[in-house]
């Protein structure tokens, strides 16, 4: 596909993914959702990526869906505004046909990316853009970035999963507090209410990104990765016992493993591992 509204670059073993409408803040649209969908399922299937990064271009990481849409939604059939395909593109099928439904609908499909996924949060996160970086397994915040849910200024509710994913993260009350209120929230904040989990330097936040992704893909077992993300994802609506059980399922496949036999190996030879991800 090419893209008009992402730009994706692979180096390091490290893909990024950047939201391109920097005139707009990166406002979200159904072209750019197809886009990110298909750059995901690139970075899943090339062997060459460990990591995935997500941010936005210029000085915002996504403003929300953009308004042409909601404006559209508001109207209805008003002359001019997009067609209904445009608005409301059909339910794209699975992304991982094995993975639990929470993970199959058009926008929570970010746990069956099988590789890390992380979010350098550079400016405005608003909206659907938070939704995203929420769906993201790590967020790391500039410090000029700014976080709002927006839903209950613009009339709407806690969209696409944001009612489940958001107080996982900060608790019920810390939910409701951002979700009722839609108020603003800078990075300093977000980092102490756990919205994030790291906070960059000025000026700094895409070299600290890129360097814990590179560590993540020079020093770690692709293969653990992929199968704890999924373990940690799950477990969300696993018994303990049920977790368990998985967890004791999967120790034994890594023992059969590439991936252990090679970490056993550069540990006690002292050097830096080879993992093939097998």
């Amino acid at each position: 596909m090419a893209y008009r509204e992402i730009l994706y670059v692979v180096e390091d073993r490290v893909a990024t993914v950047t939201l391109n409408r920097p005139e707009r803040l990166n406002a979200w649209t159904p072209v750019m959702g197809e886009e990110v969908r298909d750059a995901m399922r690139c970075a899943a299937d090339d062997d060459a990526v460990r990591v995935i990064v997500l941010t936005g271009a210029g000085r915002g990481f996504c403003a929300g869906a953009d308004m042409k849409t909601l404006s559209a939604l508001s109207a209805g059939k008003a002359a001019g505004a997009p067609q209904a395909a445009e608005v409301a593109p059909a339910v794209p099928p699975p992304f991982d046909r094995e993975a639990p439904a929470d993970f199959a609908t058009r926008y929570s499909y970010f746990p069956a990316v099988p590789k890390p996924i992380l979010a350098a949060v550079n400016g405005p996160c608003a909206g659907l853009g938070l939704v995203f970086a929420l769906y993201c397994d790590l967020r790391f915040a500039a410090p000029e970035a700014e976080f709002t849910t927006a839903f209950a200024r613009r009339g709407l509710i806690a969209e696409h999963g944001i009612s489940w994913t958001l107080p996982t993260l900060i608790g019920l009350s810390g939910a409701l507090d951002l979700l009722l209120s839609a108020r603003k929230v800078d990075a300093a904040e977000a980092y102490r209410l756990r919205l994030v989990d790291r906070l960059a330097e000025p000026g700094a936040l895409i070299a600290t990104v890129n360097a814990y992704a590179r560590e993540l893909a020079d020093m770690v077992s692709p293969r653990s990765m992929r199968v704890m993300k999924r373990q940690l994802w799950d477990a969300r609506s696993q018994t303990l016992a049920e977790a368990i059980a998985v967890g004791d399922r999967e120790m034994r496949a890594s023992f059969k493993s590439e991936d252990f036999r090679e970490g056993v190996a550069h540990f006690v030879e002292k050097r830096k591992p080879a993992f093939s991800g097998r």
